[in-house]
């Protein structure tokens, strides 16, 4: 017999026992002697946004022949419990990555309670380890993989295949967008299990509305989640779940750059998309240094080719990784949105624009005017939230 369990019954359980765990091992550590050992494999959060270009930095990643790479794992979370908010999710998501990153699969009974093939995983195909040896006996590990070909070869493999593979790597990378807050991974950065570093990669908001657009339907779920609404799916036609993003970017970077603490020192790099497609080759090297990785001739090639595409793309590629004119990609928005719009997005996002480096504009000739570079050298802004309040 089945019984069905509330969803809030097991965010309940999820709690207790997160609480129950960090007690102890707060109790536990204030007795043993600290040790400098590091974990063999080195573990690389992905922290960023939907539609930020984090799909394309993942691939950077898992192409790599030392990476296991998953593309947001956490989907199957907020799936299963989509009538809770991001807030109250946080623990679970934080969780099932946590047993990701220590390569213990059987996380992901909770919410695929069938026995299970590597399809039944969410954008699996996006990872290039579960389309070569081990996962699968398609593909070399030094291979460049693609989606479609994966699909065709690889689906069949049983689940199981996921942990071997990734027990096999140096390096654990997951790429997340259902993190809102960094100090909610201070268990994950604190836990001697875990050699943790996390990449933030930002976007223009301007430029990921656009984007967004793109992607109406798909995104209406996850903007429930996001504004709380009990499970009702939402078009944010009214930019509130971009002022949630935006709110979560400066959070996350004053919190990792204004008074940190001492261990998340060496431990967080902040990317800009649009720093990435202008130099890629310069910002993937210092990614990859960060991540204690190096690039390989044939790494340099692919990055080439993808980065040096014809136009920005069509509508129906907007979740996937295609040879694009990244340059075109990053200022797509200022031909295609109206000035009304970007008023209002700057409105409600003035703030990460200001932290994160961006240039406002205030008529629609600058709007238009390419030759007007709107994304300013990398610099540290004293910009707090509570400085800063939207007009509604």
């Amino acid at each position: 017999m089945w019984i069905r369990i509330p969803s809030t019954v097991v965010i309940l359980l999820v709690t207790v026992q997160t609480g129950f765990l960090l007690f102890m091992y707060a109790r536990y550590s204030s007795f043993m002697p600290q040790s400098e050992e590091k974990p063999s494999q080195v573990h690389i959060l992905i922290l960023s946004s939907w539609r930020s270009g984090s799909s394309f930095v993942g691939q950077l990643f898992s192409q790599h022949p030392s990476v296991f790479y998953l593309m947001e794992p956490a989907w199957h979370v907020w799936v299963t419990m989509y009538q809770n908010s991001a807030k109250v999710l946080h623990m679970a998501v934080r969780d099932l990555v946590r047993s990701v990153f220590l390569c213990d699969m059987s996380v992901f009974d909770a919410y695929m309670p069938w026995k299970r093939n590597l399809s039944d995983l969410f954008q699996w195909a996006a990872s290039r380890a579960l389309c070569s040896a081990p996962a699968c006996d398609s593909f070399q590990r030094t291979d460049i993989t693609s989606e479609v070909a994966c699909k065709t070869l690889c689906g069949r493999y049983p689940f199981s295949k996921v942990e071997e593979a990734c027990k096999t790597y140096s390096h654990v990378v997951i790429k997340e967008v259902r993190f809102f807050d960094l100090k909610v991974l201070y268990p994950l950065l604190t836990d001697p299990s875990l050699n943790l570093k996390i990449i933030h990669l930002v976007r223009d908001p301007r430029a990921v509305v656009k984007s967004r657009e793109q992607s109406v339907k798909a995104l209406a779920r996850d903007n429930g989640i996001v504004l709380s609404t009990n499970g009702t799916k939402v078009e944010d036609s009214k930019y509130k779940v971009m002022q949630e993003i935006c709110r979560s970017h400066v959070q996350i970077y004053e919190t990792a750059t204004l008074k940190p603490p001492n261990f998340l020192k060496d431990r967080y790099l902040m990317i800009r998309f649009e720093d990435l497609v202008r130099d890629p080759l310069s910002e993937i090297s210092e990614m990859y240094k960060f991540a204690d990785l190096s690039l390989t001739p044939m790494l340099k090639s692919w990055i080439y080719n993808i980065t040096h595409g014809q136009g920005p793309g069509k509508k129906k590629e907007a979740f996937k990784i295609t040879s694009r004119d990244a340059v075109s990609v990053s200022q797509a928005w200022r031909n295609v949105l109206s000035f009304q719009k970007i008023k209002k997005i700057q409105e409600v996002c003035k703030g990460a624009i200001n932290m994160l480096g961006y240039q406002l504009v205030d008529s629609e000739k600058e709007q238009r005017d390419l030759s007007l570079d709107l994304v300013l050298p990398r610099r540290q802004n004293q910009f707090s939230w509570s400085s800063f309040n939207p007009k509604h």
